[in-house]
């Protein structure tokens, strides 16, 4: 039980005396700071545990000039946020990381472009130490916001905005190699003898269908037009691209959809057809969702990204820009991270 006497809160003084440390060794393990030696800190973490010290926030803030809190912003509707598994598992990921550096989420929503006011207003008001923002449309007002008032951010996909100067060097990000897993699935209906491969694209304002689409267009670089529609990430949406190419290409007997969800879609209209999947029509996705992709009747074939680690991977970039360390070995200011196909039964 931790020593403590009703009506006196532990001191930083009385944790430093107890672990045998400086008070400013203390202070730095308390406070997140790094350079202590391992040994050390697990003294001082042992002694907070013991005593039941509890830092007092505002003191903290004074010392370190740090809330301790990151924001989180989705550019997407909150309907979208919470029926697409990709946002829960980065989000998972994010904040896996961020709370292993004792360091809050707040989650920031957009549902229409009058909330960029709030979100600026919060972001200047010094609620947050940074951000981190994914699903990004190339118009998009957020970069200009961030870099406007300086708040250090990392972004979640490749740079395409046009909003503000137009100019993406030194911009942090994370991505999956989008390009080339949409070559791989393409590659790989073509191993299994498919010749009319189609494309459902996701919303060509967002870098990762672009190069998604581009990957197809890789591989196939006589693609018939029609044999292309542009969905918007959404089971819906695959559906509705469905439906178009086939009145425009009924002898198609491939597709490759952009996400799992427009892939679910995709699968619901041609069943729907009459066309078994992948008998009649072979089907790939991307994302390998799993709760989407090994659900579906036949679980999908699809491009897997790991989600979660990229999560993982924005939240370490921002505490390491936030902490100042310069030079480390590790993790650049941006990443690309690999993708790989996953074989299932839809194609």
């Amino acid at each position: 039980m931790p020593e403590q006497l009703p009506g006196h809160r532990p001191t930083l003084e009385a944790v430093a005396e107890r672990a045998g440390v400086s008070r400013a060794t203390a202070s730095r393990v308390v406070n997140g700071g790094e350079g202590v030696r391992a040994h050390l800190v697990e003294k001082v973490r042992e002694a907070v545990r013991e005593l039941g010290y509890v830092p007092n926030p505002a003191a903290r803030t004074l010392v370190t000039r740090r809330t301790g809190a990151v924001a989180v912003i989705i550019a997407e509707p909150e309907i979208r946020i919470f029926s697409d598994p990709f946002f829960s598992r980065q989000i998972r990921g994010i904040s896996k990381e961020l709370t292993s550096h004792d360091t809050q989420l707040v989650l920031l929503l957009v549902e229409d472009r009058g909330d960029y006011d709030r979100i600026e207003r919060y972001l200047a008001g010094g609620h947050v130490d940074g951000a981190l923002a994914f699903s990004l449309h190339t118009d998009d007002p957020l970069p200009a916001i961030t870099r406007r008032i300086g708040m250090p951010t990392v972004y979640g996909g490749r740079p395409g905005w046009t909003a503000g100067s137009g100019e993406h060097g030194g911009v942090a990000y994370v991505d999956a190699d989008n390009r080339g897993g949409a070559r791989e699935a393409v590659r790989y209906l073509l191993e299994q003898g498919r010749q009319r491969i189609a494309h459902i694209a996701g919303p060509l304002d967002q870098t990762s269908a672009v190069d998604r689409l581009d990957g197809y267009r890789d591989v196939l670089l006589d693609a018939d037009p029609a044999l292309i529609a542009e969905g918007d990430f959404t089971a819906e949406g695959g559906a509705r691209a469905m439906a178009e190419l086939l009145e425009r290409c009924p002898d198609l007997d491939a597709v490759f959809a952009a996400n799992d969800l427009m892939a679910t879609g995709a699968l619901r209209v041609l069943r729907g057809r009459g066309l078994a999947v992948p008998g009649d029509v072979a089907l790939v996705g991307f994302d390998d969702a799993e709760l989407v992709a090994e659900s579906a009747d036949p679980p999908l074939t699809t491009v897997r990204q790991d989600i979660e680690g990229m999560g993982h991977l924005m939240a370490r970039l921002l505490l390491r820009t936030l902490n100042k360390v310069q030079g480390e070995r590790g993790v650049p200011a941006s990443v690309v991270t690999p993708t790989a196909l996953v074989r299932r039964a839809s194609a």
